[in-house]
């Protein structure tokens, strides 16, 4: 049975009031139901003592009030679950699961434009990606999902894909629409921006009166890992080549199979928590794939996420560091950034940042008073959209 979902929902319900009905049930048969202990005081009889009662009795007691406590936290977890979507299945939650097929060197990286022109080259090499519907009931149905195996990262995971409502319109068949990649935060799921984030419910109807751009949205898995492991959203030899697979193997899926140009003008990421902190590297980092980036309660130094790769490697810790990007660049990146964060949850990271940017980068700091969930994020998705709708406009 899935891990999300109405079902197992139902299921811990029911196991959660059948282990409370068990344990009534054994305090009845024990004699120490309030019930019959008055009817025993008035009928003037002295009580007998249980004959269940002594160590084997005393164990059991014990055992229904854990499986009692078991249940209920099992049917908390699930609702909590279902409403975040931290983990998306089984194995993300036991983390028994690995994504990562293979680990090949990268070939080398030419940007979107030099990875889309690779591909026009040999025809061959053209992803056709094959779409069911969402596999979480979390998901709107009218999110596509697909199956996508990285040829230069060799990571294999789902990828949802949202097109919006201009992209089937007659009137747009000739159209490119730009692309917005979604990250979710560590742990956490590719449903949870459609989800628990209700991006594209918020956004369709501003798409259709024109106050936000008509993006493609595309939510990539970004727990590749077992063992709990956040991957950074970094290439690590002999690992996982996560940077790899969020910047190359699934944009050129997305170019492959649906109306958009490798121009990096046309393409931002967005995302929150550890996503965030991804979106600012990834942006950073490549200018050439994207041109603006929106994240949510981010951080500079990985060792902000200490289950992270890039935070148990010196290098990899420094190279990883949005700031340390910035400020290395050999040119000021012609990038946007909005970053949002209160006071010690990521606001002081994007204040460093715009005191670091020289034109054209810009960097615009929010300040939240929220905590560090999506129910503090999710409101931001329209301000944020709109804003990123000014950097990159709608087609003509």
């Amino acid at each position: 049975m899935a891990l999300t979902g109405i079902p197992f929902f139902i299921l811990t319900i029911l196991l959660f009031v059948g282990s409370i009905a068990l344990a009534m049930a054994q305090w009845a048969r024990s004699g120490l139901a309030p019930g019959r202990a008055a009817g025993r005081r008035g009928s003037g009889r002295r009580a007998q003592p249980s004959r269940q009662r002594g160590p084997l009795a005393a164990a059991g007691y014990l055992g229904t009030i854990l499986l009692c406590q078991f249940t209920a936290v099992a049917m908390v977890f699930v609702m909590v679950n279902n409403s975040t979507q931290l983990y998306d299945n089984w194995s993300d939650l036991l983390g028994t699961g690995s994504h990562v097929r293979a680990v090949p060197p990268p070939p080398k990286d030419n940007g979107l434009a030099g990875d889309a022109a690779a591909a026009s080259a040999n025809p061959g090499a053209k992803v056709v990606a094959s779409f069911h519907a969402p596999s979480s009931d979390a998901v709107p149905r009218d999110v596509k999902e697909t199956e996508l195996k990285g040829k230069l990262s060799g990571v294999d995971g789902e990828v949802l894909v949202w097109t919006p409502p201009q992209y089937d319109d007659p009137a747009y068949k000739d159209k490119n629409f730009p692309v917005v990649e979604l990250l979710a935060g560590f742990p956490g799921s590719s449903a949870a921006w459609f989800g628990t984030m209700n991006v594209s419910k918020q956004l369709a109807p501003l798409m259709k009166s024109g106050e936000v751009t008509p993006f493609i949205l595309v939510s990539p898995r970004v727990t590749l890992l077992g063992q709990n492991t956040d991957t950074g959203c970094a290439d690590v030899p002999g690992k996982v080549n996560a940077e790899t697979w969020l910047d190359r193997d699934v944009p050129q899926m997305i170019l492959d199979n649906f109306r958009t140009t490798a121009s990096a003008d046309q393409w931002a990421v967005a995302g929150y928590s550890a996503g965030a902190h991804c979106a600012a590297r990834l942006v950073l980092g490549h200018p050439d794939r994207y041109r603006a980036a929106i994240a949510m309660s981010g951080y500079n130094d990985p060792i902000q996420e200490a289950d992270s790769l890039t935070a148990k490697d010196p290098k990899l810790r420094q190279t990883s560091n949005p700031l340390y990007l910035l400020t290395h660049a050999t040119t000021p990146p012609n990038v946007a950034l909005w970053m949002s964060g209160r006071k010690g949850d990521g606001l002081e990271d994007a204040t460093a940042l715009q005191q670091a940017a020289k034109a054209p980068t810009t960097v615009t700091p929010f300040e939240t008073t929220g905590p560090h969930l999506t129910s503090t994020w999710e409101p931001l998705v329209v301000p944020t959209f709109k804003w990123l709708s000014t950097i990159i406009p709608a087609p003509k």
